[in-house]
């Protein structure tokens, strides 16, 4: 197993900055994608576990039209009710706490504007941690407003955030470092449109059954199991409700391991790797699997040989390194019941609650929770944005 105790590789800590303060820390979370909800429940446990005499703290909200706003600094509100309501940013915003980012890297303060004119200014912001999942904000597209403002964030920058979160082009990617891959074939908008018939043959060839999602999206969100091909049109359908572009992955029989990466000053490291186990119904771990029944099971550490988790660690931070990852991923594989293990996806902003995969995994490598939070705010505080790396 990796050396992966707290003082190994840890990130120095940051002065405080110019002005005498505390480093403000910018938690943005919520955002326009169907993951809206999860990005939520992440930046609730988040803003639970920051260090309040260490860092000064401003939430904001994202919500899902996408306006900014000053949000109320309530944790406890940001978390899926007990009759599984969902938290939305709309929830916790401030009445007239719309918020904007000036595209400026001359200046970092954010503006509250009410009815159109500026009334205040919140200060300048530190360091930002994206808590957000899936399109408009773990893409790359947050990253590079906040290139643009030269403003310091919190994991990968924008090439790493957009290419691992179209499936395709991140499989593209492992193929060219020469990493295994499951086989897959993509359906673009215009193929379904003008050749149906001919994407169904091309999906007939993996050979059912096929796992039918979209090519950008997380959190299992529009994904079917399709045992025939009586089934694929209404799962490309669904998909397509949240991306569309398709990706159709040919079934691999095996345990579902996961491994998480945390950049450090020496170089990226693995934490031990986890088994995941759904019960029941679910055929996969999907949504509800993952967020609202309780119908997993766990193995954290995973029961592996020392040799297969040798290998899970290498290929973990192989493919981070391939993609160009910072700051933090969580690496989703196959442990195949013939031998081999085969690279599902990679996630730059993974789940983030302290029962989410990620942080069990490095709380069993000796990684708390509050910890591995500063370790991510003080890395990116020490680290310049992408093109003055």
């Amino acid at each position: 197993m990796n050396d992966v105790t707290p003082a190994s590789g840890t990130p120095g800590t940051t002065g405080t900055p110019a002005g005498g303060t505390r480093p403000r820390v910018a938690v943005v979370f919520g955002g326009r994608s169907s993951e809206h909800a999860i990005s939520c429940v992440t930046a609730g446990s988040v803003l639970a576990a920051i260090d309040r005499e260490k860092y000064d703290v401003l939430p904001l909200g994202i919500t899902q039209d996408g306006r900014w706003a000053l949000v109320a600094d309530a944790a406890e509100r940001l978390a899926i009710g007990n009759s599984g309501r969902l938290p939305d940013v709309t929830d916790v915003a401030e009445p007239g706490g719309s918020v904007v980012l000036a595209a400026d890297p001359t200046q970092r303060e954010l503006t509250l504007v009410e009815t159109g004119q500026v009334t205040d200014l919140l200060g300048g912001v530190d360091v930002v941690f994206p808590l957000l999942h899936g399109a408009y904000g773990e893409d790359g597209t947050i990253q590079g407003l906040l290139e643009l403002a030269g403003v310091p964030y919190v994991g990968s920058g924008v090439l790493a955030s957009s290419v691992s979160m179209d499936k395709e082009y991140m499989k593209r990617v492992f193929e060219g470092f020469g990493l295994p891959i499951g086989p897959y074939t993509t359906i673009r908008p215009r193929d379904w449109e003008r050749d149906p018939a001919a994407v169904r043959e091309a999906v007939a060839a993996l050979g059912f059954p096929v796992f039918v999602k979209p090519a950008r999206a997380g959190s299992s969100m529009g994904i079917s199991k399709v045992h025939d091909i009586d089934a694929l049109d209404e799962a490309i359908e669904t998909a397509r409700k949240h991306d569309p572009k398709v990706i159709v992955e040919g079934m691999l029989t095996g345990r579902e391991i996961e491994c998480g990466v945390l950049e450090t000053r020496d170089g990226a490291i693995a934490s031990v790797p986890a088994e995941i186990r759904v019960r029941g119904d679910h055929e996969f771990y999907d949504f509800e699997a993952k967020y609202l029944d309780d119908v997993t099971e766990t193995d954290v550490p995973a029961l592996l040989t020392d040799e297969q988790t040798r290998e899970v660690q290498r290929m973990a931070v192989a493919a981070f390194d391939a993609l160009s990852c910072e700051g933090l991923a969580r690496v989703d594989f196959f442990l195949l019941d013939g031998g081999g293990v085969v690279i599902n996806e990679v996630n730059t902003m993974p789940g983030f609650t302290p029962v989410s995969m990620y942080p069990q995994m490095w709380k069993a490598s000796g990684v708390e929770y509050p910890e591995l939070v500063d370790r991510l705010i003080s890395a990116a505080l020490e680290r310049p944005n992408s093109l003055l790396r």
